[in-house]
């Protein structure tokens, strides 16, 4: 049984920023000879349901209060961080799939994200553009209107 992972974006506003982010790390990682570079998001628990996890899961981030995106997470490894800590890298899928907007109170860490709770997958091809303000989707999609 597949569960999701959701966690906050911090320092992100849009979902451009952080596949720019992404796109730059992966660039700075092949630059320095890193032959396969990975998105990694790095944080210090180990989710306990990796197999779960590992089932098809996906990362939800939450930007400015809002699910936005997710991505698939493809493994899960566990490493060290500079202070010599142990941690567990989220290994990332470099396509950012866009969902459908939906407001998200903050939280700390990353959280389980079951299936059911999870906003459905934008339809190929929508274009949000911008035209519209991500908080006030997110309220016109709670109240069936998009």
């Amino acid at each position: 049984m597949t569960v999701n992972l959701i966690k906050l974006c911090v320092g992100v506003d849009q979902v451009d920023e952080l596949a720019g982010y992404q796109t730059a790390r992966l660039k700075d990682m092949r630059a320095s000879g890193i032959k396969n570079p990975q998105i990694r998001h790095v944080t210090r628990n180990t989710p306990k349901r990796s197999l779960e996890v590992l089932d098809g899961g996906s990362l939800y981030w939450v930007i400015r209060r809002v699910i936005q995106v997710r991505q698939r997470i493809t493994g899960l490894e566990p490493v060290e961080r500079e202070d010599g800590k142990p941690a567990c890298a989220i290994i990332l899928d470099p396509e950012l799939v866009r969902t459908y907007p939906r407001s998200f109170r903050p939280f700390q860490g990353w959280r389980y994200f079951p299936p059911a709770d999870c906003p459905a997958d934008l339809p190929p091809g929508f274009d949000t553009n911008g035209t519209l303000p991500v908080e006030m989707a997110a309220e016109l999609r709670t109240l069936g209107l998009i």
